[in-house]
């Protein structure tokens, strides 16, 4: 399990073959959401441009995004019919050690912002990557509009991020300091989750002052009223 969570020991260990099942994993199973993705793709290509530490193998850009493509496409369209047919239920039970109703309910209101656009900017958002299929299964978006925005996403982020390591793979800093850029990689991939924490918790704290001043002007409108009456 510790390989599957490092993208470094997942691809020494398991090749292309791991790059796929992480992948598909990360995209569209629900337990799949701590499982490494831009930091694997990054990785991925990075391995493309320099041979795999401690070997003479070396990836092949081209396998590595018709890998990542097709796992996260079909990931995604695994995610949308499991939640058509099962989300639901699943969805009503309590909190368990790995599935938390927090993070349904982060993922709810990133897909109520932005609606179908979320298949395509979720890929680029932990967490929120893998339950973001399973939402629109849930709430049966219609299928060629989630076909559509599906692949528009997988290609963009099984192509982009790849590529990002590829070429900078070629970088004598980024090659002399994987683990560094290994560690921005994931930070720069959080950074959206943790504006969302981050205005959450700002919108709780306006929202009771809010309703005190929704009060006070009910009660002033009231005493308006009264006034006007006599």
């Amino acid at each position: 399990m510790g390989d599957l969570l490092h993208p470094e020991a997942a691809i020494e260990a398991f090749g292309y073959i791991g790059l796929f099942l992480i992948v598909f994993a990360e995209s569209g199973l629900l337990v799949g959401f701590f499982l490494p993705g831009d930091s694997l793709l990054f990785t991925a290509g990075l391995f493309a441009s320099r041979p795999i530490p401690g070997t003479d193998e070396q990836l092949n850009i081209v396998a590595v995004i018709v890998i990542c493509v097709v796992a996260a496409i079909i990931g995604d369209q695994f995610g949308y019919l499991f939640g058509r047919r099962v989300g639901p239920s699943i969805f009503r039970k309590p909190n368990s050690k790995i599935f938390k109703q927090a993070y349904v309910e982060k993922s709810q209101e990133f897909f109520e912002a932005h609606g179908p656009k979320t298949i395509v900017l979720a890929r680029f958002v932990p967490i929120v990557r893998t339950f973001a299929p399973v939402l629109a299964g849930v709430g049966r978006m219609h299928y060629r509009t989630f076909v559509t925005y599906n692949i528009g996403g997988g290609l963009l982020w099984g192509v982009g991020v790849p590529l990002i390591g590829y070429f900078l793979g070629q970088v004598e800093f980024v090659r002399d300091n994987l683990e560094v850029m290994i560690i921005i990689i994931v930070g720069i991939s959080v950074l959206p989750v943790a504006f969302e924490v981050l205005r959450g918790r700002i919108n709780a704290r306006r929202a009771p002052v809010a309703e005190r001043l929704a009060r006070l002007e009910d009660a002033v409108s009231d005493d308006d009223e009264v006034d006007a009456a006599k």
